[in-house]
C-alpha cells in the first residue's frame, strides 16, 4: 500500500480533546496523515452523537426534527447494539432517558475506538494505541517492542497503579465515580446512584465488547462483578466503596507480562 506524508517517530503519540476527553493515538511507525485521519473521524463522530451539541443528529432526532426513515446508518447501527446490550444486561443497559430521549453516549465511545482501530488496520499497521477517556484499543508491540500494558488506577488516589494488565488486543474499559462522581445509577431502584463499588474495569474482546457491558456490569453494583465472571469472553476487576478489591477468574492471566 503507497503511503505519503510525515513518518511519526516510534515513539511518537498525540492527545487531542475530543468528544469532551483527551483522545490518544499512538501507532507506531504510521504517518501524520494516518494519525490526522484518526482524530477527524472522531470529530465526526462527536459532530453527530453529542447530546451537547445542538447540531448533532442525537439532539435533533430527541427533538423530534428526523423522522426514523431519516436516521443515519451510524445511528441506527449505534442503537441497534444498544438494544442488544440492554437484553443481555436484563434491562441495565438502556439509551432511553428518563425523558424519553435518547442518550447512546454509554456506547458510542467504545464503537467509536473499535472503528478507529479498524481505520489503523485497514491502513496496513498492527501497532497501535488508541485511548478516549480511559477506554483503550490496543494491538501488537508497543515503541519498546513490548506488549502493551494498561493501569489500573487506586479510585482512592489516581495518582497510584494498583493493577497492571497486558491485553494483548483485547479492549479495556473502567467505568466509576472517582473521576466523574455519581454518574451510574440503578435503573431498578429508582434510578439511585451506585454507592457500594468506585471503580469496575472490564477486558473484552475488543473496546466495544468491554464498553457495551462495563456501565451495566457499574449499574448491578456488587452483583456485577458477578455478572462478568459468568458472561463468556470478559474478565473484571472491581474496587468497592471499602476499598476491597475482587477479581473475576481469569483476570490473573491479564496480569503476566
Amino acid at each position: 500500500m503507497a503511503r505519503s506524508g510525515r513518518l511519526l517517530p516510534n515513539s511518537m503519540r498525540e492527545t487531542r480533546i475530543l468528544m469532551g476527553m483527551p483522545v490518544t493515538v499512538d501507532v507506531g511507525g504510521a504517518f501524520a496523515t494516518l494519525v490526522d485521519t484518526v482524530f477527524d473521524y472522531f470529530e465526526r463522530v462527536d459532530r453527530r452523537f453529542s447530546t451537547y451539541k445542538s447540531d448533532s443528529e442525537i439532539s435533533a432526532i430527541n427533538r423530534g426534527d428526523v423522522p426514523v426513515k431519516d436516521w443515519s446508518g451510524e445511528m441506527m447501527e449505534v442503537l441497534a447494539i444498544a438494544e442488544r446490550t440492554k437484553k443481555e444486561t436484563g434491562g441495565y443497559f438502556d439509551v432511553h432517558k428518563a425523558d424519553g430521549s435518547l442518550d447512546p453516549s454509554g456506547i458510542v465511545k467504545g464503537w467509536a475506538i473499535n472503528n478507529a482501530a479498524g481505520i489503523v488496520h485497514k491502513a496496513g499497521f498492527s501497532d497501535f494505541f488508541i485511548e478516549a477517556g480511559g477506554d483503550i484499543q490496543s494491538c501488537g508491540k508497543n515503541a519498546s517492542h513490548l506488549d502493551w500494558s494498561v493501569g489500573i488506577r487506586n479510585p482512592f488516589n489516581t495518582d497510584e497503579i494498583i493493577k497492571i494488565i497486558y491485553p494483548r488486543g483485547r479492549g479495556v474499559v473502567t467505568s466509576g465515580t472517582y473521576a466523574r462522581g455519581h454518574h451510574i445509577y440503578n435503573p431498578y431502584a429508582f434510578g439511585d446512584p451506585i454507592a457500594e463499588i468506585v471503580s469496575l474495569t472490564v477486558i473484552g474482546s475488543d473496546v466495544l465488547e468491554a464498553d457495551r457491558f462495563a456501565t451495566a456490569a457499574f449499574a448491578m453494583g456488587r452483583g456485577g462483578i458477578q455478572f462478568i465472571e459468568q458472561t463468556p469472553g470478559l474478565e473484571g476487576y472491581v474496587v468497592d466503596i471499602n476499598g476491597r478489591a475482587t477479581p473475576t477468574t481469569g483476570f490473573g492471566d491479564l496480569c503476566k507480562p
